[in-house]
């Protein structure tokens, strides 16, 4: 069913009763209003055990982009609200509840509708969203404390040894490491510059930017969404060209000023060759019509990998970009040493997602043909059963099909590349949206396995017995002997009031993980010439992530949390990865191991993929064969990392790191005192970040210049309009530093550099944090 008109759905719920549905779960089950849906859920340890959410489709059952906004009007009273402009019903499973309420066009206007959610007995009730954080009124917290067009702090003093950035030589993949020309070790802190922020943005202003991104402490920025038909113009000009093939000179240009202005201040550049770009009746497509059905355009994802047209056509396009001489620094992509890795293809698997698109009722006959063909040659060849192979949603035959042809798809189109001359690590896609492990074979064609993850609000109250949070999801990805990056990470639905917490967690999991390069998605994707609007994919005019993201590059970039020193390696058997799902979701072994030290994935030798080897496992880890072996006992409500340097409690939703150089507590941490090596923190504010580092190679005791972050909730004056009003984090802090340092704030266009009090007194500072402070970031020098 097509529906063209515009509806909008609204829901009010109220929960008020006390009442349980299941006995078994009752003890440890929490009945609420999910974050994100704003619909009755329960849940048990941080994972849900009673979902619950909105789904809408069209025509073909896809999907129709329903992203419900939530609030909190009152305790135990909230609202949620959506526009839609193809309200359908969605075809599901047989174990889940199905409904349409209307037949036809979907009237324009409110509805409102009460959903009321019985238990008995003595489950617990929980509160949702902003209510265990407070009910403040935040029409009252400060609205100034983020200029969107300067760093709050100057960490660029990270990137001087990089500028201009290549100077190391390129990048090189070597065993599981990311490294420099010139021997140098990669440590990557990254962010995603998209769609409009590439193309809209003015030269004076990309200049500017840079430079801001410089003194956040990036020195990685993937160009994203350069293709994608939204964005008008994107890299082929407007919106009325006829072909994906010729690429816009000026767009091109306005992309060379980006390389360029990043590489002055020694940040390194990632491209992507393909995001979502749509093919166009110009491209010469063989079987066009059937994937565009009857429009314009018409997305590759899937048909790219048994349709040679497509496949030649995706080459033209790489050879046309990776050619392009610069017109500001006169060296081509394919020649550019601060053009750190190339990205062939965005969320774009066959083995978990798009395998489907190719199957015999989706009405694409031609690549029907293609794909059939291929699965049969690839049994017959295999002596697997005929009928299985092409089945995509099935595990067994159809996942070791699927992996070959993935991968046979990216060796060419590597080759291809490395034929025009690209040097540095080609990735061929990333495993996201939940893929199992039964995706991550295909992705070893690559240079470099590259993960996308997306948690949502109290990921650090996840307790990793029963629930799986993103860092879990990015930790199973890191193949034995391969790099791991993380092209794209963040918390939804916006916006997340712990958000603050996320950097600095991400930061210290990846840097004892052994990670290489991660990016948050997104720094922006609008022109950079205004303030811009509130979302989640605008993190230069948030002051709720803006708060750690310098304090999480910090610590990152210098490896201020040790990599750890016990190495966990889950090693599945052939049967195991390719004939059942092995994800974070359902396998313990793999969210537990990963709170204990590293969790590498070795993948095993596969007689029908012969391409495919062995890993080797690294010496002297622990190694773990069953999916359902849990390394910590079901009663724990923490872990300690092997390095001593990480302490997590997930019942009480807290993250403390204790380093020389970083000492930091996160989450829940109001009316709580932290004793660390250097630093007592006692908060006031109910959820928050107080992070002190040293800014110097030495350790916080002995430095001259110490950085204080805080962080806390910012909430925008309503929906995506700006301004956020920012949470005062209240408490004391005292820390032990050298005698003779001042503190004050950062000084900016509009104040001199304003000095706090903090009384020195037995070898410490003292510092009261109050609603007078109106700062996320503090100077001790």
């Amino acid at each position: 069913m097509a529906v063209t008109r515009t509806g909008t759905l609204v829901r009010s719920i109220w929960l008020a009763a006390y009442v349980l549905s299941n006995a078994i779960f009752a003890a440890s089950c929490t009945a609420s209003v999910d974050k994100r849906e704003g619909l009755p859920t329960i849940a048990k340890s941080g994972t849900s055990v009673l979902p619950s959410a909105f789904v809408f489709g069209r025509e073909n059952w896809d999907w129709a982009g329903q992203h419900p906004k939530f609030r909190t009007v009152a305790a135990f009273e909230y609202a949620v609200a959506g526009s839609n402009r193809a309200l359908g019903f969605e075809q599901r499973g047989k174990s889940e509840s199905r409904a349409s309420i209307y037949d036809d066009v979907v009237p324009q206007g409110q509805r409102q509708h009460v959903a009321t959610l019985s238990v008995l007995g003595d489950m617990a009730i929980g509160s949702a969203a902003a209510e265990p954080v407070g009910l403040d009124n935040y029409t009252a917290w400060p609205t100034d404390i983020l200029d969107w067009r300067t760093s709050p702090v100057d960490l660029s003093f990270l990137n001087a040894p990089e500028r201009p950035a290549g100077k190391r030589g390129f990048l090189k993949a070597v065993e599981d490491k990311l490294i420099f020309e010139d021997g140098t070790p990669a440590r990557l802190w990254g962010t995603n510059l998209t769609a409009s922020a590439l193309f809209g943005t003015t030269p004076g202003n990309v200049k500017q930017q840079a430079r801001r991104l410089s003194g956040l402490g990036f020195n990685l920025v993937r160009l994203h969404h350069h293709d994608s038909p939204w964005v008008n113009p994107n890299i082929f000009g407007d919106s009325m060209s006829s072909d994906t093939q010729t690429l816009s000179p000026a767009m091109l240009e306005k992309l060379d000023w980006w390389i360029k202005c990043l590489k002055d201040e020694g940040i390194y550049t990632w491209l992507d060759l393909h995001v979502q770009r749509n093919l166009k009746p110009g491209d010469r497509i063989d079987g066009f019509e059937e994937i565009a059905k009857g429009k314009r355009l018409a997305d590759l994802k899937g048909y790219n990998y048994v349709n040679p047209s497509i496949q030649h056509a995706m080459k033209r396009f790489n050879e046309a970009y990776v050619n392009r001489s610069n017109l500001y620094t006169g060296i081509r992509y394919k020649d550019e040493p601060a053009i750190v890795a190339m990205l062939i293809t965005n969320e774009n698997d066959v083995t978990h997602h798009y395998g489907n698109r190719l199957l015999p009722d989706k009405n694409v006959p031609h690549h029907n043909a293609l794909y059939t063909s291929q699965a049969d040659s690839f049994a017959a060849a295999n002596s697997l059963p005929r009928d299985k192979a092409w089945r995509s949603w099935e595990y067994g035959a159809s996942k070791l099909f699927l992996n070959d042809l993935e991968r046979r798809f990216g060796a060419e189109m590597i080759a291809h590349l490395r034929a025009q001359g690209v040097k540095v690590p080609i990735v061929t896609t990333s495993t996201w949206g939940y893929n199992p492990l039964s995706s991550l074979p295909a992705l070893t064609a690559g240079d470099i396995i590259d993960v996308h993850s997306y948690g949502g609000p109290a990921e650090l109250e996840r307790n990793p017995v029963y629930a799986a949070n993103l860092v879990h999801w990015i930790a199973s990805a890191q193949v034995a002997g391969k790099p791991l990056s993380v092209s794209e990470w963040n918390v939804e639905a916006f916006p997340v009031p712990d958000r603050h917490s996320v950097p600095l967690y991400l930061a210290a999991s990846a840097s004892h993980q052994g990670w290489d390069a991660l990016m948050q998605y997104a720094y922006a994707q609008v022109p950079l010439d205004t303030h811009g609007s509130a979302t989640n994919w605008h993190a230069f005019n948030d002051p709720a992530l803006v708060a750690t993201l310098p304090a999480a590059a910090l610590l990152f970039r210098r490896g201020d949390v040790r990599e750890a020193t016990t190495i966990y390696t889950f090693s599945p058997s052939k049967v195991q990865l390719f004939n059942q799902s092995i994800t974070p979701r359902d396998a313990i072994a793999l969210r537990t191991a990963a709170e204990k030290g590293k969790l590498v994935i070795a993948l095993p030798q596969t007689t029908e993929l012969p391409w495919l080897e062995k890993s080797a496992i690294p010496i002297g880890s622990k190694v773990i064969t069953d999916p359902n072996q849990s390394l910590i006992k079901s009663d724990a409500i923490e872990t300690v990392s092997d390095t001593g340097e990480l302490q997590r409690n997930w019942e009480q939703g807290i993250l403390v790191i204790d380093t020389p150089r970083t000492q930091a507590a996160t989450g829940w941490i109001g009316g709580k005192k932290f004793s660390l090596a250097d630093v007592d923190i006692a908060a006031i504010t109910r959820n928050a970040t107080v992070a002190v580092q040293s800014l110097d190679e030495n350790p916080i005791s002995k430095s001259g210049a110490i950085l204080i972050s805080l962080g806390a909730r910012s909430v925008p004056r309503s929906t995506n309009q700006l301004p956020f009003h920012s949470e005062p984090v209240e408490g004391q802090l005292t820390i032990r530093a050298p005698k003779g340092l001042k503190l004050h704030k950062k000084e900016t266009s509009t104040e001199d550099r304003q000095e706090i009090p903090a009384p020195y007194r037995d070898g410490r500072y003292f510092i009261a944090l109050d609603r007078g402070v109106r700062t996320y970031w503090l100077i001790l020098k």
